[in-house]
């Protein structure tokens, strides 16, 4: 099928000779063939012309969870890279959190072809441990060989120095990525909020900040020690980012993201005992927040994810303490960082990540396969439970008032525009 996408605002991070341009996008065969001012082609033509339309490249999420195999009931691979597609993006990487993980190269290639049809394209991690039980490291040459992207045994820390010491030298005659979840479970031990005034006014235990720089500091030592790549996952606090950004300086290889939730909400979100908004890590506090945005600006922290974690309803309607951890995020992405950042800063965020899994950067050059997102960066709305397209509908964003709509995604020759 032949598109025409007419009159689209362009925003193109690092390609600034279209970046805000008004322009007309011809697709043929899933290949940009051509972009320019009004384009007329000719012969059988599909027209996309779309109130205040903007074009980005596809957008990129670094954190999603879904459900299958063995969570089916959370969210299934097919509905759930359905909704990506929805939310406008072209890639997710996939968290290893299934029943069972997946540590073994026939786990990945079975995430591969659940995901082979889809519109958007589904990146699997493998398990860094064997059953993510942290104590022999999982078959990660033949999972990467298999197609996975990187190394990670999700929010379980790595508890034992050695095997995190062991994988970042392993891993480097492949270039693998290696995970690990900045917590450490003594400090943070049946700890359910930040640890604050919230958490005393709630009668809730505390997880202090310090669980997780303390753990950031020894895989930092470690990193500096081994070599490789490290990544450091969904942090929340003040102190991570400076020694981060400290690690950085010294020019170790590792990077780190943070959920877009943190980037809104605070521990003053608990007061009325909402368990969506009880994740892992927990909502910090309003220094912690302003201190995230800048990391997220500066380039210290390398990009925002949603972190996307459905849950069974009987999983989150229970007392505070009881309550699973996570909470929606794919269908609240955009929305929420374009409220707080605007379009074009946002657009640059979500088109972050590729490269960090040593995937192709898209961009919009003649000749490229497309890979796009259109959206609306405006309408302001709130969103809504009976909205939502996840199977699960636990999303802390339920109430809030978002900005902008996404219109579609198209990749290659597929699209739901």
């Amino acid at each position: 099928m032949t598109l025409l996408i007419k009159g689209a605002t362009l925003l193109t991070p690092g390609q600034a000779d279209l970046h805000g341009k008004k322009r007309d996008i011809l697709i043929e065969g899933g290949k940009l063939i051509r972009i320019g001012s009004r384009l007329n082609p000719s012969g059988k033509v599909k027209t996309i012309s779309l109130p205040n339309l903007h074009v980005s490249p596809g957008w990129f999420d670094s954190s999603v969870s879904f459900g299958e195999p063995g969570y089916e009931e959370r969210e299934t691979i097919e509905n759930g890279l359905r909704v990506a597609a929805l939310s406008g993006f072209t890639g997710i990487v996939l968290n290893s959190n299934s029943k069972p993980v997946p540590d073994t190269s026939g786990d990945i290639v079975f995430l591969k072809d659940q995901g082979r049809n889809a519109l958007t394209e589904l990146f699997p991690l493998g398990s860094l441990s064997m059953g993510s039980k942290g104590e022999d490291l999982a078959e990660l040459l033949d999972m990467q060989g298999a197609g996975a992207i990187g190394f990670s045994d999700y929010k379980a820390p790595i508890e034992n120095p050695n095997l995190l010491k062991l994988a970042l030298l392993y891993t480097q005659s492949f270039k693998g990525l290696v995970y690990s979840h900045p917590l450490d479970n003594q400090v943070a031990k049946g700890g359910q909020v930040h640890e604050g005034t919230v958490a005393v006014r709630l009668g809730l235990k505390g997880v202090a900040p310090l669980a997780e720089h303390l753990r950031i500091a020894r895989d930092l030592d470690i990193l500096e020690y081994t070599g490789g790549s490290l990544h450091i996952p969904t942090i929340s606090s003040a102190e991570s980012v400076s020694r981060i950004a400290e690690a950085k300086k010294k020019g170790l290889d590792v990077t780190c993201s943070v959920a877009i939730s943190h980037l809104l909400f605070t521990e003053k979100n608990l007061e009325d005992f909402d368990t969506n908004f009880k994740t892992q890590p927990p909502l910090r506090s309003e220094a912690d927040r302003k201190t995230l945005i800048k990391g997220l600006k500066t380039g210290i922290i390398d990009f925002a994810c949603s972190d996307h974690s459905p849950l069974d309803i009987e999983e989150k309607r229970l007392e505070f303490d009881r309550a699973a951890f996570g909470s929606l995020g794919l269908e609240s992405a955009f929305g929420a960082l374009n409220k707080l950042l605007g379009a074009e800063e946002s657009t640059a965020i979500l088109c972050r990540g590729r490269k960090r899994y040593g995937l192709q950067e898209v961009q919009l050059n003649e000749g490229e396969t497309a890979n796009l997102t259109l959206f609306n960066p405006e309408p302001e709305f709130v969103l809504e439970s009976e909205s939502l397209e996840s199977t699960s509908k636990n999303s802390m964003f339920q109430g809030a008032t978002l900005k902008g709509k996404v219109y579609g995604v198209i990749r290659g020759a597929k699209s739901n525009l």
